[in-house]
């Protein structure tokens, strides 16, 4: 199964609009050039560094979440980084892909937080709830640009590309979602 990135955005500081770039470099060990949390900020920046370098979410899963919620949302505004199509992100948890010639590792699920409703003005955290996408940590740089196949990899080719496997392979942490 391959997707393609279909938007990519950055915030330079915690509830700074986000501003969408055509291509951004990822950084390994620390996230996308230019944002929030490569930065050191971001609402979210004392949770585990794994869990926020990258964010990734679906563009038919946001535009299902704002139907159902009865409300204007764009990708962008759901404050995720990285906007894919074709490609099922929950399925990358655990695991390792490739977003072009970028590795990364699915390290959760994504839920939703009041803080976005607080930022948009809409009621979105049940809609989103099991659409918000993943958070994923950055193994190996590049750039990431829109267009990229996004893809998933074997342990192997990972572990070609320096990532960490065996007894010191990352793992992702389960986040309950609601029913």
């Amino acid at each position: 199964m391959t997707g393609r990135v279909l938007e990519i955005w950055t915030a330079p500081v915690a509830a700074a609009p986000m501003v969408r770039r055509p291509a951004v470099a990822a950084l390994p060990g620390v996230g996308l050039a230019g944002d929030r949390y490569a930065l050191g900020g971001g609402t979210w920046a004392r949770y585990p560094q794994l869990e926020k370098q990258v964010t990734l979410i679906d563009a038919a899963e946001v535009a299902a979440a704002a139907r159902e919620a009865g409300a204007q949302l764009t990708p962008g505004q759901t404050r995720r980084n990285v906007v894919t199509s074709g490609i099922d992100l929950p399925s990358l948890v655990g695991r390792f892909f490739t977003v072009g010639n970028v590795l990364l590792f699915g390290s959760k699920r994504c839920p939703p937080c009041t803080h976005l409703e607080r930022l948009t003005g809409a009621t979105l955290v049940k809609a989103l709830a099991s659409r918000g996408g993943v958070n994923a940590a950055v193994y190996a740089g590049g750039m990431i640009a829109e267009g990229a196949a996004v893809a998933l990899v074997s342990d192997e080719e990972a572990a070609r590309r320096g990532a960490p496997v065996g007894t010191d392979r990352p793992v992702a942490r389960v986040v309950a979602l609601p029913d």
